[in-house]
């Protein structure tokens, strides 16, 4: 039996094309191994956010062309969408594919042998259907991640993806429930919406006319499904309309991701955001007054192109207003190829190690006040893993991530548990 490798970079519709991909392989009749062992086929699923990923990628073909000098090596993803020639140029590399066509990758390895080199990327720009590629298992047993969406419009001045994802592709809302449904056979009890900008979804759905809260909707009706969980949204798609439908679902998990990047009206102009700070807070405020105890988290970004000390202060002292449950704080990376990438006055990197560093800590601060009102309550929690000798970690609805002993197997399932403490970015509890 040949065995076939992944490593996966960057965001959730990223893990949800590996899953997908490694069925197929399955299927085909490989055996998954992890992602440094010796394997026969290596397959890199890339992310190109930031040159990290980008130099991830690179330094992963080496080390794993190491491991097996014979092993055929396959590059995907985001980075070999825009970069196809550079990755084709690495001389470990056999097969470069992009964001589009993942479900021919078995039979294109087939084409292959050491002395072959193949790009398959095609222009992204022109490709209009939603590519399916589903799963009916992953590797986290309890949570599924489910792409619904792809590509996107908004072209925010920092950002690669829409050059990589290309324009907004929505997935038939039957396959979508087909796919929940089936998961749910499968023993799986949450499912997590995603997509490149999820929001999107039905933009390109013209005649049907639906939107998310379509898809909410139909999931809502799976017998078995007991969590719907939304992916990073964009904060303009929670109207008035759309909070009044979603604050009665009892199924859709109380936990919102939406993506800010700057507290700045200023700064969120020069980087193409389509919302202003006053227009966010009223979107919080909206969430707040109609979900008790909803969890709000988002992204920042520091270090923006001419970000003054005056404007961080502004995100500073806006984040310290509104108080969100926890920020993912990024550090500004140039993007070639973006618009960012050519404006002047680039922040010095320390200047933005300092800045992140500041909301990072304001971060600690705003999960240890939210998540100590739940001391002496009672939650529900989805057990996902055995971390240590019988303490098994979970999530609650609202994205709190709790720890409990138990002295049965209590993985897969949804518990009761009364809170005790509070921790760095965790809370203990005991079962009910």
């Amino acid at each position: 039996m040949k065995k076939v490798a992944f490593y996966t970079l960057g965001c959730k519709v990223n893990q949800y094309e590996t899953e997908a991909m490694l069925e197929m392989f399955e299927k085909d009749g490989y055996e998954h191994v992890n992602s440094e062992d010796y394997a026969d086929v290596y397959v890199i699923n890339t992310c190109t956010v930031t040159h990290m990923s980008d130099r991830k990628s690179r330094q992963y073909i080496r080390r794993m062309k190491k491991v097996n000098p014979d092993a055929l090596i396959a590059v995907v993803g985001c980075y070999s969408q825009v970069s196809p020639e550079e990755i084709l140029d690495i001389d470990e590399v056999n097969l470069v594919m992009g964001t589009n066509d993942r479900r021919n990758i078995v039979e294109e390895i087939k084409t292959l042998d050491l002395s072959k080199k193949i790009s398959t990327v095609d222009d992204i720009m022109k490709i209009k259907e939603f590519e399916e590629i589903e799963i009916s298992q992953t590797n986290d047993k309890t949570r599924a991640f489910m792409k619904i969406q792809d590509g996107c419009d908004r072209y925010c001045s920092y950002c690669i993806i829409p050059y990589a994802r290309g324009r907004v592709r929505s997935r038939d809302i039957k396959s979508v429930v087909d796919e929940a449904e089936n998961l749910v056979k499968n023993g799986y009890k949450e499912v997590v919406l995603t997509g490149i900008h999820v929001a999107s979804y039905g933009k390109d759905l013209k005649e049907d006319q639906l939107t998310l809260l379509d898809v909410i909707k139909k999931l809502s009706q799976i017998d078995g499904l007991e969590r719907i969980r939304l992916s990073s949204v964009e904060p303009i798609l929670f109207t008035d309309e759309f909070v009044n439908e979603i604050s009665t679902n009892k199924k859709l998990c109380p936990h919102y991701h939406l993506s800010l990047q700057s507290g700045c009206d200023e700064t969120l102009n020069r980087m193409n955001r389509r919302y202003t700070t006053k227009e966010y807070k009223e979107i919080v405020d909206r969430l707040r007054e109609a979900i008790p105890n909803v969890a709000i988290t988002t992204d920042i970004i520091v270090g923006f192109p001419g970000e003054t000390d005056e404007e961080f202060a502004s995100t500073y002292n806006f984040l310290k207003e509104i108080e969100l449950t926890q920020m993912h704080v990024f550090k500004y990376s140039i993007r070639k190829g973006t618009p960012a990438a050519t404006m002047g006055d680039q922040v010095d990197p320390q200047i933005k190690h300092d800045r992140s560093e500041k909301l990072i800590k304001m971060s600690s601060k705003n999960f240890a006040k939210f998540a100590s009102r739940f001391i002496g309550k009672e939650l529900e929690v989805l057990f996902e893993k055995n971390v240590k000798d019988n303490v098994y970690e979970g999530l609650t609805t609202n994205y709190i991530r709790v720890y409990a002993k138990s002295d049965t197997d209590i993985q897969g399932l949804i518990k009761k548990v009364k809170i005790i403490d509070v921790k760095d970015n965790f809370i203990e509890g005991s079962l009910v």
